[in-house]
């Protein structure tokens, strides 16, 4: 029986459809935003996975190619491994979900959403954790409290309900908050300075959209849900194992929190604690279960002596940070580094320039399609004293990238007005606590060592709860390792002196109030401020200059109809230019051209040679120019990259000419002067055109040719008498008489051949073999030279 539901969000229906597919699926449904469309399963394994003391649940996101009507990219043309968008999406379901299933739980759980079609209109995350947590309430799987999940933007100064992907473009404002009916579960947040006032305003709003859906689900599952399956109660031998641990070791884990060291001497002492009681008791309990008892045991005394003596395993006082130190150029070569450390955190963040043409394209359903700058997280095994896996790039490693580039995007300038590609990567070097907060901080570093005009220095901090009995709660601000596993909240802000540009929350309890988020952003405000005080210390200012090592990039604009002239057919003339000046060259859809090279001089003469091709070409302009081909009865000479212009056998000297050969070849360097541009926009130049107005400013004399090509030419042997004073061009010329036109000369060039177009601009021979002919001069016999 196929059974639908609908209400209202945004101005937009989201549809629910149960039982048309997937029927073998723990639970199943489809649910459907505007034409964005995807189908969420849950299902469970019968029993308990052998060996888990913890809840071995997965969920993936499938993006399938058919749903924005593409083909996969790739050989197979097949879907490959999820994007980096499907497990961002992937942990921002599982994050929210994950802590309300019962800690005896240990069946594995399998959550797939499936894409199936993308309107291009409506984003599709939180409409992900909607299914997910709709499959999971109407399974038989034990779990029983549904979640909602909606996005807030602020746009034009309006909060407004799941934005669509184009006002997400001008939204000041991204933040999806997933939770209860009653209480917020999980926070991601990205926003361009935003007033922790307004934060707190969309968190509300939030609050009220995730209730109502919540009804929804509620009213579901009620009607469609199958027989759940109870939650495992804790064994008798798990309760008697944990009451000998309890007695055995319960103070001496106090003494270890408070006595004095750094993590791995605190962490050595406490191994030591735990490996004798394992020892110990393993001999009447399961070890197991022994192991399970000492975590719970030392959560227990972590979050004892932070609630009732205000007392941190390190000693600091509630809202201490601790020490900070901040430095640049730490790397050689690089273009930009910086180090941050905070304790036992230390990460390195590394700058890296490219031309814009670099930039990362990106495969997915919104309207982006590239981006500029780009960030990457990597997180060694040795950061925190271990051997493990090394060089795989994890989930984790994915999310915390994504959100420390979130954190710096709204800093970083535009490519109009900083035409570089931009990658950081961030390197975890020593990790307790907040390492994603930390590369937020060396992150701004390494740009403002490298010359990134940034507006401003980012810095975040990671805040911490501890809940207890009757509302007690106390707020941590720079949570290390153990807060971390043992609190109830991983709360992680980001900004400028001027707001908050990125913000994450995770909850491992039932939910965190507003009046509780409200203290935490106030009291990180605060830690914010302080951070961004010791990296102005070290560099207060982005560097006027670029590493000498980085690439120089100069930005133009040319119309728009120019940009085939850039190009070149085939590409030739751009590909050309990129050989000659050893540049990188982009060209974009509204004429920015951007030119980059390590050697700023050689991005110069690309600079001159484009601005040269957009110009264009006039009579009477002058050029030197490169002789690329010869004929017999002229050379070709390239004034520009692509364009070439013919010079005439008649137009190489005053002299006469025998042959094109005996005064150029292939390769020389000539200077030329535009005569004329037919309506087709062939090229005539001349080079005699200069000589004689070099002579007429006072030069005088004869010619002396083009170039030199090698011994004296000016005796060629024999008697050159070619007959009198050939017209007066001997001697002194300065009494020749008036020149001719050259209309009457050489006639209008439509009257000539047409040029063979073979990439250059061949008009074919105007002398054949027997000597010239009307057709190809003009009417009647040859000029006598």
């Amino acid at each position: 029986m196929i059974n639908n539901f609908e209400m209202e969000i945004g101005g937009r229906l989201l549809k629910f459809e149960h039982g048309r597919v997937a029927a073998q699926a723990g639970g199943a449904i489809t649910v459907q935003y505007g034409d964005t469309m995807l189908l969420a399963t849950a299902t469970a394994s019968k029993k308990p996975r052998p060996g888990a003391d913890f809840l071995p649940m997965t969920v993936d996101v499938a993006e399938k190619a058919y749903a924005g009507g593409k083909l996969p990219g790739g050989f197979f043309k097949r879907e490959g491994r999820p994007s980096t968008e499907a497990i961002l999406a992937s942990r921002m379901i599982d994050r929210p979900i994950r802590p309300l299933f019962s800690k005896t739980i240990h069946n594995e759980i399998q959550i797939i959403v499936t894409i199936l079609a993308s309107d291009k209109v409506n984003p599709y995350p939180a409409i992900g954790i909607i299914g997910a947590s709709t499959a999971l309430a109407i399974s038989d799987i034990a779990f029983n409290d549904p979640i909602g999940a909606c996005v807030i933007g602020l746009v034009e100064g309006e909060l407004v309900v799941n934005p669509t992907y184009e006002e997400l473009l001008t939204s000041d404002l991204e933040l999806l908050v997933a939770g209860t009916g009653e209480a917020t579960m999980m926070v991601e947040s990205g926003g361009n300075f935003v007033s922790e006032a307004v934060l707190l305003d969309a968190l509300e709003l939030a609050q009220e959209v995730n209730g109502a859906i919540v009804e929804q689900i509620v009213e579901i599952q009620a009607k469609v849900g199958k027989k759940k399956w109870e939650a495992p109660a804790v064994s008798d031998e798990e309760k008697t194992a944990e009451k000998a641990t309890r007695s055995l070791v319960g103070e001496e884990f106090l003494k270890v929190l408070k006595s004095p060291g750094d993590k791995a001497t605190r962490q050595g002492r406490m191994d030591d604690v735990m490996d004798g009681t394992i020892e110990k008791l393993s001999v009447d309990h399961d070890p197991g279960h022994v192991k399970s008892a000492l975590y719970a045991l030392e959560t227990e005394a972590v979050r004892s002596t932070i609630l009732e003596d205000g007392s941190r395993p390190d000693g600091r006082k509630l809202d201490e940070l601790r020490d900070l130190n901040s430095e640049v150029g730490y790397l050689p070569r690089v273009h930009g580094s910086g180090i941050f450390t905070r304790g036992e955190t230390q990460i390195m963040g590394v700058l890296t320039l490219a031309s814009a043409g670099e930039r990362q394209r990106l495969d997915t359903y919104g309207l982006e399609t590239e981006k500029h700058f780009i960030h990457h997280y990597n997180f060694p095994p040795y950061s925190v004293g271990e051997a493990g896996r090394f060089g795989f790039t994890g989930r984790r490693e994915i999310g915390h990238g994504a959100l420390a580039e979130r954190a710096l995007k709204p800093v970083v300038p535009s490519q109009a007005d900083f035409p570089y590609t931009i990658r950081l990567v961030s390197e975890s070097l020593a990790s307790n606590g907040s390492t994603s907060m930390a590369s937020v901080c060396a992150g701004s570093l390494a740009m403002m060592d490298g010359g990134v005009p940034i507006s401003s220095p980012v810095a975040g901090i990671a805040m911490g709860l501890i809940t207890g009995e009757n509302g007690k709660y106390a707020i941590l601000t720079d949570i290390q390792g153990a807060e971390d596993h043992s609190g109830d909240m991983d709360f992680k802000v980001a900004g400028t002196r001027d707001g908050v540009t990125a913000l994450q929350m995770d909850i491992k309890v039932k939910g965190i109030t507003i009046e509780i988020m409200s203290q935490a952003l106030e009291q990180a405000r605060i830690a914010r401020l302080q951070i961004l005080d010791n990296m102005e210390k070290t560099i207060s200012s982005t560097r006027d200059d670029l590493s000498e090592f980085a690439p120089r990039m100069l930005s133009l604009k040319i119309p728009t109809d120019k940009i085939g002239a850039i190009i070149g057919p085939g590409g030739s003339v751009i590909r050309g230019m990129i050989d000659e000046f050893g540049v990188t060259i982009d060209v974009q859809d509204d004429g920015t051209v951007v030119v980059g090279s390590p050697d700023r001089e050689n991005a110069e003469k690309a600079e001159a040679a484009i601005t040269a091709l957009t110009k264009d070409v006039e009579v009477g302009d002058k050029y030197t120019g490169r002789v690329v081909r010869i004929m017999p009865f002229g050379a070709f000479v390239q004034i520009l990259p692509g364009k070439d212009g013919m010079v005439h056998i008649s137009e190489l000297s005053q002299n006469r000419v025998p042959d094109v050969e005996s005064v150029v070849s292939i390769g020389d360097q000539l200077e030329v002067m535009v005569i004329n541009v037919d309506g087709m926009g062939r090229i005539d130049l001349s080079h005699r055109a200069l000589l004689e107005e070099s002579n007429e400013g006072g030069n005088g004399g004869g010619d002396a040719g083009p170039r030199a090509r090698g011994g004296d030419r000016g005796d060629r042997g024999g008697d050159r008498d070619r007959g009198g004073d050939r017209r007066g061009r001997g001697g002194d010329r300065t009494d020749r008489g008036p020149r001719r036109e050259r209309s009457d000369d050489r006639g209008p060039s439509s009257e000539r051949n047409d040029r063979n177009d073979e990439g250059s601009t061949d008009r074919g021979p105007r002398r054949p073999a027997g000597g010239y002919d009307g057709g190809n001069r003009r009417s009647g016999p040859p000029r006598r030279r």
